[in-house]
């Protein structure tokens, strides 16, 4: 059976969108865009929302879900940017930084758009075309504008080339006429800024490199299919580049096949390194062609839906796309198949062969070994070379191929054939490992080395340590550059210490993770160049860890005593301070201090170190007179007094910070030592520490330190720098006490004002024993803590006066008080008191002296200064009240005082008189409006008659609330004073309405109406006073309504409405009519019979006395409430008031009254001509049947609702009167409705007809149906029919009542129809699949492209009718279902021509599977035909496997044969095993070389035990293949295989197993096998074993020729040694050589280098197989 062919694509669906909750709804040209295969975006709408998912294609399982309402989004091509329109707007968002970067508003819509490049949009409106930069604040720049061809056309697409120098616009618009899409293109040159328009679909810019040119060309495709077919167009744009040559233009046919005869490319990618076009096409095609021929490749559908949109699979070089069903497809060339498809399927040799030079591709090795040959045999060597130059992987580039051009002899005049491979391969490309070794040869004899340093730049060579080997001994330089490029570190490291670039060794060491020996290297670097040992140094520590050990490091620079080198380099090593490293810190600072102390103290004071040895540190820096770095690193006491006394060696200021450091305990040692080595030299410096430090010390120890040493100076700085601080009474006490010790009474005065921590107690003392000259201390002192009667009593004692005049005029007036009671409290003269008051200017309270000379009553001492400041004008309450209170007391006409005076204080002074005069405390506290205070007085004292004009007089609310509170026991008498006394006084109304409000506050109304009546009843001003007799009429309303009835008769003047209104609210209807009869207010009056008295006759009687239509109007009211209507229709019409009409038609429709309502409406048409008025009338005259007035009525002209009326009289089945009344208003629906129930059909169809609505024939439809009336009914149907709405009601109705042959009558007659709609088309079908199933087929034949197919699908399943189900699924595409069905059903739908063309639609692969066993099961025979369709889609693996775990794998033989050639392993193993069983080695043989996939040494095992020696044969083969040369031999011995087993042999290389061989062979006496192995051995056998063996077994003859040779070879060998030492001889004679190894590198063998006495195995022992051996 011929070989299947292999698909030369790889078919990929990477992701199912709705598998990520992506709606299938929103899969379209317009909600999904894909600019690159990294990003997809959606637009997705989910109710009102809507939202913008972005796919990354890297993480499908995550998709970014943003809420954008935007018209269109497209992702950045390389980034997460976004680019958003909505309208004019368009925006520019990062989504990772979450920031806008750019927005703009455009004058025209854009009807398409799209990322050209990373950093550009285009935008197409419906005029031009413009590029929108997103660098900087670039706006839209117009480009071109549209051709007018694309006017009308939907924009798909918009392509530029690489440079942006050619772009093209694509769109598309339908032909109705030609019933095809139309494609046009703008193709535009920005260099010449001209357009072309071209008719095309799809198109694509590619660069391709034409053979021999130097530059790719930029190649245009496009695509069309027209009516006269598909083509596809292949040109370059532009003129080509210097030095290219024109590429040819391709015209080729586009095939479509029969199938899709509307097909047309959609979309067309290039991939730039294949050279190949990808084409899609609205079916789902994929074409596939070569750029530079035109050849169409491929051609298969790879989508059964439409493939919308497709970017560039950069991956793959390949096109990716989404379908409508949201799978992501890719498509990509196979490179392990295209080549052979190419040669085996298309037969074109020449293009697979440009194919696999192009991309660089295998699977035509053949074709080039065959032409490589023959050009070799023709001696065209030039094009031999460029044949193995270009074959793929580089097949034929081998050190045979240049031993092959070796040996080639050159041609006269000509280069020779080696020198032309070359010369060709470094043109083309890189040379290899072989190739660089080969040419670097006679290069380096001639001396050319920058030839070779020119091809290392370029690239040309492939770097080896061999290769460096070689150029070392001509050239370091250029061999450190092969090193570093073939990564040989320990070369590397040797050149750059050769070549003296020490500081490049750390960094390439690092680079390339190589470890050197740095200390080695280092001590050689010392020795030459001090100051590159000590950058090299330095780079060694500058990692961590460090490349070599520090203290190694170290010890080279102290071999040569560098000290200052050594310090550089430990403070850079040692800068991590790590605790490890604590000897080195004490070895660096231990050479500085005994050689460079200087250096020593700036290391110490950075404080870089602090794991060194510190006591040993400290000592050295004593010994160095370092005290201070002494002391920072002393920790013993006696260490550290002993330095520290030497206070002229250290900085104070450092001093002062180092006590910090130390104990308390070790400073307060220290200081008393400073303190007793020298006072006067120390004392400062331990008055700054004690300041600093007496919070840790303790103030207390340092105190008894200063004056342990009598050292008062010194405790006054120390206290004097922290009292201002310190919050310790001590403190501040030690510090006055020191201060007066030492005459500092300025500093006592200070600190005694200042501070509040001392005990003043104990200070005042002190300062009285201290016996100052200046009592201003003890003075301050005093008065600030409240001393001033001890003060005053102590100066006064002391005959110091004159003090107590300074204290009270300069110090403090304000305590005159105090020190006038303290005077007279020692019985000082009234004079000197009064002289001392006046005397004082100052500020001081007069209220407090005139306390202090009260409390010792003395008040009338300060009577001359009190009226002194009176008369001066003062107006200090004090002074008033102390006045006051001497008038009082002196009876000195107090009240006209009290009166008179504004400035003293009223609560003061009337509390001062309330137990000496009551009546003056009111006086106070009148004038003072301190009226509780007064109230309470009158109230103990029965004032009441003054209380009750005071509160008559002070309208105050709230003191009258307060007085007449229930709880106030006075409150009876004071109400008697006000109504006998305070009212009858005043003549101010104001008054009186205050008092009326607090008594209604108060709820008094029995003490109100007594109140009011004294007012209004009695002769008075405010008889007459209309608010007063309503007060009084509502007062008696709500508290004795006995009253109510006189008061209403006598009075005339109050507000009669509004009291009627209140009477009626507290029920006293017979008072409130009263009022409303009194002053003639009818209407009111009868509603209070009629709403409150609730007696309608007396209404009736009042209504007839005074006849007032309003009245009526009332009554009527009434009665028609109380359901009297046809009383109230004649009240009515007695008022003359059609006002109530809507009332009065409301109750006589409840009751029935049409006859009274028409007499009702005739009155109210004639004063009002309203609708609804005229509307009941009408009515009216249907309910009572008076249909001629109605007629009358309706033909005159009127405003009535006749519609409204008809629908009244149709609801109520008044079916004459609405007959009428529609036929009236033309109402031809309702008519027809009418005429219905009336029973005229032939009438209603007419109706109907006049009515054209489908309601109305719905509802005669029925009608008619109901009554068995089907002709009229189907006429009423097909006006229903044509409604898509109406046809499932119209369909059920029909059913439910059996009328199943009318309803498909009806359905075949409205088939004709111009209106006929889907929905007929579907339903009959359906109603076919139910009670008429021999016709569903024949009809879904004619029309199944106008059903609902899911529709009708889901009948034909419920129906059980199987071949109709089945040609509807392959019709909807439903290809899985369908197979699936004919699965199931076999017997009544499976059909082979369709089962095999649909099977090869399906999407689920599955189905392959379950069809396969189908077949087994169904009709095993055409199994074959079945895997011949499905070769390109089937999983081979999963089909084999299948059919071993069934057995039935011999069925399908020629299957498995015909898909081998993918080298499957599962396959190729099933195949090898039918082999075995049949016994067929020359199939299994060919199988095993042609496909190597397998498990071989399973195989061999298996067969190394077969019957058959051809198996075994094989078996040691595959042995052979996998390396088991020992197995393989000992296999071929077993068999006797003699020539397999000396080929195996000298395949291995093993000498061990070719010795062995040939000592078999001598055992079994096989000496014709020895011979010849003896040749094909020849490079694995020793001459000397050889010999030894035919000598032993007396064979010479046998083993003579291969000693010739062995003869021959080594003479030589001979021979090129001596040539090669005489050249040797003589170079070096004339270019004497430096020694590599000189003086200066003393550089150590690397480990596992050979001694030199062991080059060229001079030392290795003999050959154990020779003759010493044997003995």
């Amino acid at each position: 059976m011929a070989q299947a062919q292999q698909m030369p694509i790889r078919f990929q669906e990477h992701l199912q969108l709705t598998n990520i909750g992506i709606n299938s709804a929103n899969f379209g040209f317009s909600t999904i865009t894909m600019e690159s295969d990294k990003y997809i975006c959606i637009r997705e709408k989910t109710g009102e929302q809507s939202q913008v998912v972005i796919v990354d294609m890297a993480d499908v399982s995550n998709p970014i879900r943003r809420p954008i309402s935007a018209d269109s989004a497209i992702m950045n091509p390389s980034s997460k940017v976004i680019a958003l329109k909505a309208g004019k707007q368009l925006q520019i968002f990062n989504l990772e930084m979450k920031s806008k970067i750019k927005a703009h508003t455009l004058v025209e819509d854009v009807q398409f758009w799209k990322w050209i490049s990373v950093n550009t949009i285009a935008l197409v409106t419906e005029n031009a075309v413009f590029h929108w930069p997103m660098e900087g604040d670039a706006v839209p720049q117009k480009v071109f504008d549209r051709h007018s061809s694309l006017k009308g056309c939907q924009v798909i697409n918009y392509r530029t080339d690489e440079a942006m120098k050619w772009l093209l616009l694509v769109g598309i618009s339908a032909q109705q006429q030609q019933q095809r899409v139309v494609g046009a293109m703008q193709l535009y040159s920005v260099d010449r800024n001209v357009s072309q328009p071209i008719e095309g679909h799809a198109a694509a810019f590619v660069p391709f490199k034409v053979e021999g040119n130097k530059s790719a060309s930029n190649i245009f495709a496009f695509s069309v299919r027209n009516q006269t077919g598909g083509k596809l167009h292949i040109i370059e744009v532009g003129s080509p580049a210097e030095g290219n040559s024109t590429f040819a233009k391709k015209t080729v046919d586009v095939f479509f096949p029969p199938e899709a005869p509307n097909d047309f490319p959609v979309a067309m990618q290039g991939s730039k390194e294949h050279g190949l076009l990808y084409m899609i096409t609205k079916y789902g095609y994929v074409h596939l062609y070569d750029i530079e021929s035109g050849t169409c490749i491929y051609m298969n559908r790879i989508s059964s839906d439409t493939i919308f949109v497709t970017a560039l699979h950069e991956a793959s070089n390949g096109i990716i796309g989404v379908n409508r069903k949201g799978q992501v497809l890719s498509v990509s060339i196979d490179e392990e198949n295209i080549v052979p498809y190419i040669t085996n399927h298309l037969k074109n040799p020449e293009l697979a062969l440009k194919v696999a030079v192009r991309c660089n591709l295998s699977g035509a090795d053949e074709l080039f070994v065959r032409r490589f040959n023959m050009l070799f045999s023709q001696r065209q060597y030039s094009e031999a070379a460029k044949v193995a130059a270009s074959a793929p992987k580089g097949i034929l580039r081998t050190p045979q191929t240049i031993q092959r051009f070796q040996q080639c002899p050159s041609q006269a005049g000509q280069a020779s054939p080696l020198l032309q491979y070359f010369s060709i391969l470094l043109e083309t490309s890189q040379l290899n490992k072989a190739e660089s070794l080969e040419l670097a040869r006679p290069v380096l004899q001639q001396g050319r080395n920058q030839l070779l340093e020119k091809w290392l730049v370029e690239g040309k060579l492939e770097c080896s340590e061999e290769l460096g080997d070689l150029i070392k001994a001509h050239d370091t330089t250029l061999a450190l550059s092969v090193y570093l490029r073939a990564n040989i570190p320990n070369k590397v490291i040797i050149c750059f210490a050769e070549t003296n670039q020490f500081q490049k060794i750390v960094l390439y060491a690092k680079k390339v993770a190589y470890t050197p020996d740095y200390i080695f290297l280092l001590r050689n670097v010392m020795r030459s160049n001090v100051e590159n040992g000590a950058s090299f140094a330095s780079m060694l520590v500058q990692d961590d860890p460090a490349l070599a050990d520090i203290e190694s490091i170290t010890n080279v620079f102290m071999e040569q005593n560098l000290v200052q080198q050594c310090t550089s380099f430990l403070l850079d090593a040692l800068k991590h301070n790590k605790p490890e490293e604590g000897h080195l810190q004490t070895r660096l600072l231990e050479m500085n201090l005994m050689g460079a102390p200087q250096v020593a103290d700036a290391i110490l004071g950075n404080q870089m170190f602090t794991h060194y040895d510190r006591a040993h540190v400290a000592q050295l820096c004593e010994q160095a007179s370092l005290l201070q770095r002494a002391l920072e690193h002393y920790t013993d006491i006696f260490d550290i007094k002993r330095a520290i006394v030497h206070t002229h060696l250290l900085k104070p200021d450092w001093l002062v910070e180092y006590f910090g450091t130390l104990s308390v305990e070790d400073s307060i040692e220290c200081l008393k030592a400073m303190l007793t080595a020298n006072l006067r030299q120390n004392l400062q410096i331990c008055v700054q520490v004690a300041s600093k430090y007496h919070e840790q010390l303790g103030t207390t120890k340092l105190i008894e330190l200063f004056e342990g040493f009598k050292s008062f100076e010194g405790l006054f700085y120390f206290l004097g720098s922290i009292v201002n601080f310190s919050q310790e009474a001590e403190v501040h006490f030690r510090y006055i006490q020191a201060a007066c010790k030492t005459g500092q009474i300025k500093e006592v005065e200070r600190i005694c004002r200042e501070s509040s921590c001392y005990d003043p107690e104990r200070v005042k003392n002190f300062l009285k024993e201290a016996k100052l000259a200046d009592q201003l201390p003890l003075i301050i002192v005093c008065d600030r803590f409240n001393f001033v009667h001890d003060l005053v009593m102590y100066l006064y004692k002391n005959n110091l006066q004159k003090y107590i005049e300074i204290y009270v005029q300069k110090v403090n007036p304000s305590r005159l008080p105090a020190v006038v009671g303290g005077l007279l409290d020692v019985d000082c003269g009234e004079d000197v008191v009064k002289n001392l008051i006046l005397t004082v200017r100052g500020t001081f309270s007069t209220d407090e002296l005139v306390e202090e000379v009260e409390k010792r009553n003395r008040l009338k001492l300060l009577m001359p200064w009190l009226e002194g400041r009176a008369h001066e004008g003062i107006n200090e309450p004090a002074t008033h009240n102390a006045l006051a209170k001497i008038y009082i007391d002196s009876n000195n006409n107090p009240e006209r005082f009290l009166r008179e005076n504004r400035f003293y204080e009223s609560d003061v002074i009337g509390k001062y008189c309330e137990k000496r005069d009551p009546h003056l405390a009111c006086v106070a506290y009148e004038r003072g409006q301190c009226d509780m205070e007064l109230i309470r007085v009158c109230n103990e004292n029965s004032l009441f008659k003054y209380a009750a004009r005071h509160l008559v007089s002070r309208r105050d609310p709230a003191l009258w609330e307060h007085v007449l509170n229930p709880e106030n026991t006075f409150r009876r008498p004071l109400i008697d004073q006000v109504v006998q006394t305070a009212l009858n006084e005043t003549q101010d109304a104001e008054d009186v309405s205050t008092t009326v409000r607090a008594f209604m506050a108060a709820d008094l109304p029995n003490e109100l109406i007594e109140l009011l009546e004294k007012i209004v009843l009695e002769n008075s001003v405010f008889s007459d006073h209309r608010n007063l007799q309503n007060l009084l009429i509502l007062t008696a309303v709500k508290a004795d309504p006995t009253r109510v009835m006189e008061y209403i008769t006598r009075l005339e003047n109050y507000d009669a409405p509004d009291i009627a209104n209140i009477a009626i609210t507290n029920e006293l209807f017979e008072e409130a009519f009263a009022i409303f009869k009194k002053f003639d207010v009818n209407t009111s009056a009868v509603q209070v019979l009629i709403e409150h008295v609730k007696n309608l006759d007396r209404a009736y009687e009042f209504a007839e006395r005074c006849n007032d239509p309003t009245v009526w109007s009332e009554l009527a009211r009434a009665q028609l409430t109380s359901g009297a209507v046809k009383d109230a229709i004649d009240s009515f019409i007695k008022a003359d008031d059609p006002s109530a009409y809507l009332d009065v038609i409301e109750a006589a429709r409840s009751n029935d009254n049409y006859e009274d309502m028409v007499r009702y409406l005739q009155m109210a048409r004639k004063k009002a001509r309203e609708a609804i008025i005229e509307t009941e009338l009408v009515f009216a005259y249907a309910k009572v049947n008076r249909l001629a007035d109605l007629e009358e009525f309706i033909s005159s002209p009127n405003i009535a609702q006749i519609q409204q009326v008809g629908d009244r009289c149709f609801d109520e089945k008044l079916y004459e009167p609405a007959r009428i009344l529609y036929n009236n208003v033309s109402n031809y629906a309702r008519l027809a409705s009418t005429l219905v129930y009336l029973g005229e059909f032939q009438q209603a169809v007419d109706g109907a007809r006049k009515a054209n609505s489908t309601k109305t024939w719905k509802e005669v439809c029925y009608a008619c149906v109901e009554a068995g009336e089907f002709r009229m009914a189907q006429m009423c149907g097909l006006h229903i029919v044509v409604h898509a709405d109406e046809l499932e009601e119209l369909i059920n109705f029909y059913q439910s009542r059996g009328y199943f042959q009318e309803l498909i009558q009806l359905l075949e007659a409205a088939l004709g129809l111009e209106r006929a709609h889907m929905g007929m088309f579907s339903e009959l079908a359906i109603l076919y699949s139910k009670y008429n199933p021999t016709k569903m087929r024949e009809h879904l034949e004619l029309f199944w492209s106008r059903v609902n197919i899911p529709k009708v699908l889901k009948a034909a399943e419920q129906a059980h009718l199987w071949p109709e189900l089945v040609f509807l699924y392959d019709k909807y595409e439903e290809y899985d279902n369908a197979i699936l069905t004919m699965m199931a059903h076999p017997a009544q739908c499976w059909k082979e021509p369709l089962f095999k063309d649909i099977i090869t639609k399906v999407a689920n692969i599955e189905l392959y599977y379950k069809a396969l066993s189908f077949y087994l099961d169904y009709k095993p025979m055409l199994l074959n035909d079945l895997l011949l369709v499905l070769t390109p889609r089937l999983d081979h693996t999963r089909a084999v496997t299948f059919f071993q775990k069934v057995g039935q794998l011999h069925l399908c033989l020629p299957y498995v044969k015909s898909v081998q050639s993918h080298n499957n392993k599962v396959i190729n193993e099933a195949l090898n095993n039918i082999y075995i069983d049949n016994e067929d080695y020359d199939s299994l043989r060919a199988s095993i070389d042609s496909y190597n996939n397998f498990d071989n040494i399973a195989l061999a095992q298996r067969m190394e035990k077969h019957e058959l020696i051809e198996f075994r044969r094989i078996a040691a083969y595959l042995f052979k293949m996998n390396n088991r040369w020992k197995q393989a031999v000992e296999l071929c011995k077993k068999d006797l295989l003699f020539k397999d087993a000396m080929e195996y042999a000298a395949d291995s290389r093993n000498m061990e197993i070719a010795e062995d061989l040939m000592g078999w062979f001598l055992d079994n006496e096989n000496y014709e096998s020895f011979a010849a192995g003896t040749f094909v051995m020849y490079d694995m056998l020793k001459a000397d074993v050889i010999l030894e063996l035919a000598w032993r077994h007396n064979i010479m003859d046998f083993a003579m020729p291969y000693l010739i040779q062995c003869v021959r070879e080594y003479t030589n060998k001979v021979d090129k040694l001596e040539v090669s030492d005489e050249t040797r001889t003589k170079e070096a004679e004339t270019n004497p050589q430096p020694l590599v190894m000189g003086e200066q590198l003393m550089l150590a063998p690397a480990p596992g280098m050979m001694p030199m006495n062991n080059m060229y195995g001079m030392n290795q022992p003999m050959y154990n197989g020779g003759y010493m051996g044997s003995m």
